[in-house]
Formats: C-alpha cells, sequence, structure tokens
C-alpha cells in the first residue's frame, strides 16, 4: 500500500478522499432517514416552495426539505474534520480556509438541496420509496464533483 502510496500519490489521495467520505455519506443517510422518518415526518404533507426549492407533498414537503437540508449540513460538518485530518492532512489555519469551505459547501447545498424533488419526481414511479434515497445518491456524486477539487487545491492545500 505504501508503495502505491509512492507511486500515484494523487490518485491515493482521491481513494483516500472517497473512502473517507464514506463517513460523511454514512451521516448523511442516518440523517436523512431520521429527518424523513421521525424528525420532519409529520411536515412532509405541507408543500414547501420558496425561492428555487420546490418541494410539494409528493416530493417530501417541507419535512423533506429540512431532512435534505439537516442530511447535509452534519455531513458537511464531519466530512471537513474527516478529509482535513485523514486525507490532506491540512496543516493550514482553518480560519483562513473556513470561508472558502462554507462557500464551496453553500454552493454545493443549494444544488443538494433544489434537485431531490426533481429527481423524486422523474423516478418515484419507478423507485417508488426509494427515489429519495436515489436523489441522495445523485446529490453524493455531485458532491464529490465540486468538493475534491475545492479541496485539494484551496481548502486542504499544505502551507
Amino acid at each position: 500500500m505504501q508503495q502505491f502510496k509512492e507511486k500515484h500519490p494523487d490518485l491515493f489521495e482521491f481513494i483516500m478522499f472517497n473512502i473517507m467520505s464514506n463517513v460523511a455519506t454514512i451521516t448523511n443517510f442516518i440523517v436523512l432517514w431520521i429527518g424523513t422518518g421521525l424528525l420532519f415526518a409529520n411536515l412532509s404533507e405541507i408543500d414547501f416552495h420558496w425561492f428555487i426549492f420546490n418541494y410539494s407533498s409528493k416530493e417530501g414537503g417541507l419535512g423533506g426539505f429540512l431532512s435534505f437540508l439537516l442530511a447535509y449540513s452534519c455531513a458537511q460538518v464531519v466530512n471537513f474534520i474527516v478529509q482535513r485530518k485523514f486525507v490532506f492532512s491540512a496543516t493550514v489555519e482553518i480560519k483562513k480556509v473556513l470561508p472558502w469551505y462554507l462557500l464551496t459547501v453553500m454552493f454545493a447545498g443549494i444544488i443538494s438541496i433544489w434537485l431531490p424533488p426533481y429527481i423524486i419526481k422523474l423516478t418515484q414511479s419507478v423507485l417508488h420509496g426509494f427515489a429519495p434515497t436515489f436523489a441522495n445518491i445523485v446529490n453524493i456524486v455531485l458532491q464529490v464533483v465540486i468538493n475534491y477539487p475545492m479541496m485539494k487545491f484551496k481548502i486542504m492545500k499544505k502551507e
């Protein structure tokens, strides 16, 4: 493993990024399921339409919106800690990079909260109750595409 790391440091880092992202992914799914099943279950019948966010009761309503928002937020806190410590071994001061991280996760977050009702609407007739989970999987892939380059080149760079 050490030889592979030395021979292919960038590939090893990307693999580790994805492996360690699973900690955030697990956090995301657990919080999503707790949110939709318990915390906000009674809000799922309330249509939620604000700004670019459109969650009708068929796509989870206000409860779905709040569940995706809470799941994403919790996952990003976990992700920052895990990536900083275990993948990038970042030494840059947190206060210097926190604004960049917050901007990155807010951008990715807007996409991750805006997109689910559309994915659910497109897939619900085929996936039924699995549609919100599938929407979350799409979100996670998009987050890797957005977060990895920002973390590697801007947020977690070595000083």
